[in-house]
């Protein structure tokens, strides 16, 4: 008898774990995009862009078909013919490239034509799954080709993202072109797993074992890939391109040490900007003057350097 009731209570623990872990899949891979709407009003109230200056922007629609067959949409700033400079500005987790609008400016000065893109699966590219870099750095590849092949071998290109665009181009720097010579990577995560696990077991008060083993299978079965595949940690050890790591020091969905740690592994030439009292992917609206001064110095240095040389941590 009490054999059969500490089967039942076993079972009933795991069914409600695997119900628990399906959930999560769902809400880390296929969570409800926001609307237009909402990404606009949320930048109008911080008070650093507005859904006008976006629509008054001189922009093209473009579309490129990623490796796997997806449709990839993105926008064109063509607004400086004379330059040979291009920003790819990739955005974070359920907004779209309206979002990277309010960066536009801080690049525009310093020179830059820009490409802002919607990652697969967000605002109007195509695509079922997130998967945190693993297929999304591939997209990066993609868009990088397009920009050569369409305005020259000889261009010079930069990379922004932020939150889970930041560990994006964090992953890109394993297959990296030439061509791009520095990344900005603001609130990334430094590895999948351990950002998973803290939100578990932080931020939902629910234990890492036994589902994050039920994640990562859920993982695998419908979105080719495992949790362990996207380290940008992994990445950055391996990289000599200028990084320049931007972090919010209140960010509590990712945890400011990871920028930290992602500093800490990664080889000359690096920065490091933590925004006082900055939450999650909102440093730029907290302190526009800073990030921007510090975007200018770092792109001012790691394109007028050697990609060996060192660049002084802030």
């Amino acid at each position: 008898m009490i054999f059969t009731i500490l089967l039942i209570v076993i079972l009933v623990v795991l069914l409600g774990a695997s119900l628990v872990a399906r959930f999560a899949f769902r809400q880390m891979t296929q969570m409800k995009l926001q609307t237009y709407e909402s990404i606009f009003g949320y930048l109008e109230k911080s008070g650093i862009y507005s859904r006008e200056r976006f629509e008054l922007l001189d922009k093209k629609e473009v579309k490129v078909i990623s490796r796997d067959g997806l449709t990839l949409c993105g926008y064109i700033l063509h607004t400086r013919p004379d330059s040979k400079q291009w920003m790819i500005i990739v955005h974070g987790y359920t907004v779209s490239l309206h979002v990277s609008a309010q960066y536009v400016d801080m690049f525009q000065e310093e020179g830059f034509n820009i490409l802002l893109i919607d990652q697969r699966r967000h605002g109007n590219s195509e695509g079922k799954y997130t998967t945190y870099g693993y297929h999304e750095k591939y997209d990066v590849q993609t868009w990088v080709t397009w920009l050569l092949e369409n305005y020259g071998s000889e261009i010079t290109i930069g990379l922004h993202g932020q939150s889970f665009g930041g560990g994006t181009v964090l992953e890109y720097l394993s297959i990296a072109h030439p061509n791009v010579k520095f990344v900005i990577a603001d609130c990334p995560y430094s590895d999948l797993t351990e950002l998973m696990s803290y939100q578990l077991r932080v931020l939902n008060k629910l234990p890492a074992f036994p589902l994050l083993p039920l994640i990562d299978r859920q993982m695998e079965r419908k979105a080719g890939f495992r949790l362990r595949q996207v380290s940008p940690l992994k990445a950055v050890e391996q990289s000599s391109l200028p990084v320049l790591f931007v972090h919010g020091t209140d960010d509590r969905y990712v945890p400011t040490h990871m920028s930290k740690d992602l500093y800490e592994h990664k080889p000359e030439p690096k920065r490091l900007l933590l925004v006082d009292g900055a939450e999650h992917a909102n440093a730029y609206s907290v302190d526009p003057k800073r990030y921007s001064e510090e975007v200018h110095s770092f792109i001012h240095e790691a394109l007028a350097a050697p990609a060996v040389k060192s660049l002084p941590s802030i």
